[in-house]
C-alpha cells in the first residue's frame, strides 16, 4: 500500500478534541487515516463488522492475513522447529537421554514463564515414563539464572543432562561448572543474548545474534514447545513409539504455553496467536489440577482469558518467586496431586495478598521519590529510585506501576541490607529498549550482571558504582524517551454510546482476539456520557455507572485508580457529563454474563479545544 513519507503526514487531530485528559494524554484514532482504505477492504471481502475492519487494520492486518487472524491453528502459524540454531542438536540430545532413561535436571526462572517451562518439561519427560528434577533458584539469595554451586550440587545428585529455561545464556561460569564435569546442557531461552555465548551443547534462543529463525517474540516456554516437536520427531523417526511407547499429546499442554506468553508480555503474533488461543480452549477443560486449583482459590468463576492468566492466575504464581518458595509455581502446574494442588494454590493466593500490601506501602514512597525528580527534571528520560526498604522481589512491580504512571522507563532499585549492592528491575515504554540499556552497561562494566529485553529488564549494580550506572542509563536512553514521548498518544478504536456497548458488539470484537502485547486490546471513547455514580470498591478501585444522551446506562470499573489523577476527576465528576475511555469486558457474576467498561481515561468536554 503508498504511504506518505513521514515528513509529509499531517499529525491527526485530537480524537473528541481531548488534548489534555485526566492523566495528561492526547487522545488520538488508533487507526492511521492512511489505513481507512484496508479496514473497508478487510471489512467486505470477509464479511465483519465496520469496527472490527479498523480494529484489525490498526494492528497492521491485511485483506490476506484475516483468516489466520480470526482463526490462529498451529498447523498454519507453527514455524520449523528445526529453522531454529542448535534445534537439531538439542533435540537429538534430548531423544537420546529419553531412550537411554539418563537422569534428568531441569533448571528454571522463578517467573511464571520458567515455572510453566518447567512444568511443561516435567509433565513431557514424565509422559515417556522418565522423571526429572526442577531447580529453582530463590530469588533473594540466588538471583536469576543457574549459578555454580547450584549446577554442581545437580551434578552431584548425578544428573546427566541439564536443561535450563527461561535462562542460561549469559550464564558463563555456571555452565563452565558442567562442561568440566563432561554434563551436557542445553539453554532453551528468549532473553536478549551477548555476542560471546556460554559453553553448551546447545543454545536454542531466536534472539541469539546469530538465529535467523525471525522468531524472537516467543517465550521461553514457546521455544520449549518446539524443541519438544522437534524431539518428538526425532523419537519417531527412531522408531521408539512404533516399540510400543505411547506418543505424547503435546496440545494437552498448550495452556501452560498460553499461560507463559501472555504472562511474559511477548507479543501475541505469529504463532503466539495459535498458542494464545488454543492454549485457552485446553484451559477451559481444567485438566491441569494446579491450574484448576488456582483458579479456584482466586474465585475465577468465569472462561479464563488473556485478562485473568495475565492479572488473575500470573500475579499468584509470581508470589512464590517475589515473597515466598519459588518452586512453588513449577510443583503446582506440574503436579498430577490435586491435594497437593489446592495446598499450593492456597498458600499462593496468601502470598499474593501479602505481596499487595507490601506493594502498596513500597508505592506510596516510590511515586514520591520519582515524582522529586520529574519535578527537578521534567525532561527526565529514565526515572530511578533505589531504597533499602524495597523488597527486591517487588521491584519489578513497583517498576512497572511508576512506568505507567509517568509515561516512561522505570527502575527500582533494593539495596541489600549490608548496602554493598543492590538488585534492581526495570520496566519500559513503548519504542524505549530497556534490555539494550542495561546489556550496555553490564559490558561497559558499570553493573555487576543484568540482561532483559525491551519492555523489562534486571540488573545488579554496586553502590561504588550507582551513580555512573544511573547516569550512563539515562544517557542511553535519552534520545529513545524523547522521540517516545514525543509520539506518545492514548489510542483509541472508535467511538460508541452506551446503548452500543452490546454482547453481540463485544462478540465482534473478540474475534480479533487473544489480545495482549503487540496487539492490544480495542479501547472505545464514549463521548458526553453522564457519570451516574460513582463510589470505591476495595482498596484501590472505582465502582462507576456512566449514562447515554438516550437514558441508557454502562458499569464501569477503573481499577487502582483511588488517588490518581483519573481517580481523583472521576469523584470530582459525579453527576456530570465527561467523555471517557476503556476497554469492554465481560463480567460474569451469579450465573450472568453482562458488558462493563474499564475506565482507562477521561476527559472534561469543556475543557478540551477541538481542532
Amino acid at each position: 500500500m503508498l504511504t506518505l513519507p513521514l515528513e509529509a503526514r499531517k499529525p491527526a487531530s485530537p480524537l473528541l478534541g481531548v488534548i489534555a485528559s485526566a492523566r495528561g494524554l492526547q487522545w488520538r484514532s488508533r487507526l492511521p487515516l492512511e489505513k481507512t482504505p484496508v479496514a473497508a477492504a478487510i471489512s467486505q471481502r470477509h464479511g465483519l463488522h465496520e469496527l472490527l475492519g479498523r480494529i484489525l487494520a490498526a494492528r497492521g492486518a491485511s485483506p490476506d492475513d484475516v483468516p489466520d487472524i480470526i482463526n490462529p491453528t498451529l498447523k498454519r502459524l507453527m514455524p520449523d522447529p528445526f529453522a531454529f540454531l542448535d534445534m537439531d542438536k538439542g533435540a537429538e540430545r534430548l531423544a537420546r537421554a529419553i531412550i537411554k532413561r539418563e537422569p534428568i535436571a531441569i533448571f528454571g526462572d522463578y517467573d511464571v514463564d520458567g515455572a510453566a517451562s518447567s512444568a511443561l518439561l516435567k509433565l513431557y519427560l514424565g509422559a515417556h515414563g522418565l522423571p526429572a528434577r526442577i531447580y529453582i533458584p530463590d530469588r533473594l539469595s540466588e538471583g536469576y539464572g543457574p549459578n555454580p554451586d547450584a549446577i554442581a550440587a545437580l551434578i552431584e545428585e548425578g544428573a546427566r543432562l541439564l536443561l535450563t529455561v527461561d535462562c542460561g545464556t549469559t550464564s558463563h561460569d555456571a555452565l563452565e561448572v558442567a562442561a568440566r564435569r563432561a554434563v551436557d546442557v542445553i539453554v532453551v531461552d528468549h532473553h536478549q543474548a551477548p555476542e560471546v555465548l556460554p559453553r553448551a551443547l546447545a543454545i536454542i534462543n531466536p534472539n541469539r545474534q546469530d538465529d535467523l529463525s525471525r522468531q524472537g517474540h516467543l517465550s521461553a516456554a514457546g521455544v520449549l514447545f518446539l524443541l519438544l516437536a522437534a524431539t518428538t520427531r526425532k523419537l519417531r523417526l527412531k522408531g521408539f513409539y512404533a516399540a510400543g511407547a505411547p506418543e505424547p499429546d503435546l496440545l494437552a499442554w498448550l495452556d501452560l504455553v498460553a499461560l507463559s506468553t501472555v504472562c511474559d508480555v511477548v507479543p501475541i503474533q505469529g504463532v503466539n496467536r495459535a498458542f494464545v488461543a488454543q492454549g485457552l480452549k485446553v484451559m477451559r477443560h481444567r485438566r491441569n489440577p494446579g491450574l484448576r486449583a488456582l483458579a479456584d482459590a482466586a474465585r475465577l468463576n468465569a472462561p479464563p482469558s488473556p485478562h485473568h492468566l495475565g492479572f488473575v492466575l500470573g500475579p499468584r504464581i509470581n508470589a512464590g518467586g517475589r515473597i515466598g518458595d519459588a518452586a512453588l509455581g513449577a510443583r503446582l502446574l506440574s503436579t498430577a496431586d490435586v491435594t497437593e494442588a489446592e495446598r499450593i494454590a492456597a498458600t499462593l493466593d496468601r502470598l499474593n495478598r501479602e505481596r499487595q500490601d507490601m506493594e502498596a506501602q513500597m508505592l506510596q514512597e516510590a511515586a514520591g521519590a520519582a515524582e522529586a525528580q520529574l519535578a527537578a527534571d521534567p525532561e527526565c528520560p529514565l526515572i530511578v529510585v533505589a531504597s533499602e526498604t524495597y523488597h527486591k522481589g517487588i521491584a519489578g512491580l513497583l517498576a512497572s506501576r511508576l512506568a505507567d504512571q509517568f509515561q516512561r522507563p522505570s527502575l527500582v532499585i533494593a539495596w541489600d541490607d549490608a548496602g554493598g549492592h543492590g538488585t534492581g528491575s526495570a520496566r519500559s515504554v513503548q519504542g524505549v529498549d530497556i534490555g539494550r540499556a542495561v546489556h550496555a552497561a553490564v559490558e561497559a562494566g558499570l553493573a555487576l550482571k543484568g540482561g532483559g529485553h525491551a519492555m523489562a529488564a534486571g540488573v545488579t549494580v554496586s553502590r561504588a558504582d550507582y551513580e555512573r550506572f544511573r547516569e550512563h542509563m539515562r544517557a542511553a536512553l535519552s534520545g529513545e524517551t524523547a522521540l517516545a514521548r514525543l509520539n506518545s498518544s492514548f489510542e483509541i478504536d472508535g467511538v460508541l454510546t452506551a446503548a452500543g456497548a452490546s454482547e453481540e458488539l463485544l462478540e465482534q470484537v473478540e474475534q480479533a482476539g487473544p489480545y495482549g502485547a503487540g496487539n492490544p486490546q480495542p479501547r472505545f471513547a464514549f463521548a458526553s456520557h453522564t457519570l451516574a455514580y460513582v463510589k470505591p470498591a476495595g482498596a484501590s478501585h472505582l465502582r462507576c455507572r456512566i449514562k447515554g444522551p438516550d437514558g441508557t446506562t454502562l458499569e464501569g470499573v477503573a481499577f487502582r485508580a483511588a488517588g490518581t489523577p483519573l481517580g481523583d476527576c472521576l469523584i470530582a465528576a459525579g453527576g456530570r457529563v465527561l467523555h471517557f475511555a476503556g476497554r469492554l469486558n465481560r463480567n460474569c457474576w451469579g450465573g450472568r454474563e453482562s458488558v462493563e467498561l474499564m475506565i482507562e481515561d477521561a476527559a472534561d468536554p469543556l475543557k478540551q479545544h477541538p481542532a
